[in-house]
């Protein structure tokens, strides 16, 4: 079984920035995709962004392109989210999950087998 652990949440200024991590254990990463979501008081789980681990293929909510940056480290077996230029409506539990996939990204949390159990990110002043 795969698991799923996120760090890196925390209270930050507008403007600011923050390095999420998502450590993966018990499983290989090998043909899967690791994906971001986020989700705020009252709203719906977001996509934020997701990477497939064989090709390096990402894909970024419009929300954040421009802004965030989605990297692995295969041998610390971690994705990592940098968030930039973060806003207030950042704010959010965000989580990292997993699905098999060689190649394609998906946004879409039905898609996603694995979860951790989330961080929380505030942006305030």
């Amino acid at each position: 079984q795969l698991q799923l652990v996120e760090s890196g949440g925390g209270l930050v200024q507008p403007g600011g920035s923050l390095r999420l991590s998502c450590a993966a254990s018990g499983r290989t990463m090998v043909n899967r995709a690791i994906a971001w979501f986020r989700q705020a008081p009252g709203k719906e789980r977001e996509g934020v962004s997701c990477i497939t681990i064989n090709t390096r293929t990402t894909n970024y909510a419009d929300s954040v392109k421009g802004r965030f940056t989605i990297s692995r480290d295969d041998a610390a077996k971690t994705v990592y989210l940098q968030m930039n230029s973060l806003k207030p409506e950042d704010t959010a539990i965000y989580y990292c999950a997993a699905r098999v996939s060689y190649s394609r990204t998906s946004l879409l949390s039905d898609e996603y087998t694995n979860w951790g159990q989330g961080t929380q990110v505030t942006v305030s002043s």
